[in-house]
């Protein structure tokens, strides 16, 4: 049980990298002219890494309250399933939200 729990928790790390990777190719995707798709492509994974980093993250600099950690984790994984769907890729949209929400629970029924 403990190999799955810990597989559960690369897991999430996982997905942390796939929610920045899905925002930089919804940015490259979406912006019209080269400067746009550069602001959005890199601009907007590299806000959520930093608002993660610094409110949500385990070792997070600020501790948020339980109710606006789950705001923010919603934010942060709803996001890049939105963001996929708007680029285009609604299978994708599909596999990471159904992963992030499995995740999710498995994370809560364990204690992580």
């Amino acid at each position: 049980m403990v190999i799955l729990q810990y597989t559960n928790l690369a897991l999430r790390f996982f997905l942390e990298l796939c929610a920045l990777m899905a925002l930089g190719y919804w940015g490259f995707q979406t912006g019209k002219g080269v400067m746009l798709k550069w602001l959005l492509g890199i601009g907007a994974p590299l806000l959520t890494a930093v608002m993660w980093g610094t409110f949500g993250s385990p070792n997070a600099a600020v501790k948020l309250s339980a109710p606006l950690h789950v705001l923010l984790e919603v934010l942060v994984f709803g996001l890049p399933a939105v963001a996929l769907f708007a680029a285009g890729k609604p299978t994708w949209a599909w596999i990471f939200a159904i992963t992030v929400i499995i995740n999710r629970a498995l994370m809560y029924v364990w204690g992580q």
